[in-house]
């Protein structure tokens, strides 16, 4: 399995951002998808995930409704779309894959994934 994610940059604090995952190399419907994050000198951070086979869709607590996960599905691809970006926002965001039908606990964790993307920066000025 291959994750390249895309879509950081720079942006001022309130704007959106959209980041893309492309997932290859198996069936996409196979696995669940997340986000996670990761700022210089901290630990890396849920942020939002989906389990296609319960159709369940997770969030970090941080996000508050400001950022949702949606997948193409024919195009094997997962979305982050992020409004009202914050400066504290700024980070490596990176896409990772997990085989199966994983519950709330183990989409949450980071060390449950198998497959990471290279992360793309993203960087909200205040």
């Amino acid at each position: 399995v291959q994750l390249q994610a895309s879509g950081g940059g720079l942006v001022q604090a309130g704007g959106s951002l959209r980041l893309t995952c492309a997932f290859s190399g198996d069936t996409f419907s196979r696995y669940a998808m997340a986000w996670f994050r990761q700022a210089p000198g901290k630990e890396r951070e849920f942020v939002a995930g989906v389990n296609w086979n319960s159709g369940f869709t997770y969030y970090g607590d941080f996000v508050k409704g400001r950022f949702t996960i949606s997948s193409d599905n024919a195009k094997n691809l997962v979305y982050l779309q992020m409004n009202s970006l914050k400066p504290e926002d700024t980070a490596k965001y990176y896409c990772a894959a997990i085989r199966g039908s994983p519950n709330l606990e183990v989409v949450t964790t980071h060390i449950r994934y198998d497959y990471w993307g290279q992360g793309t920066q993203v960087t909200v000025s205040s």
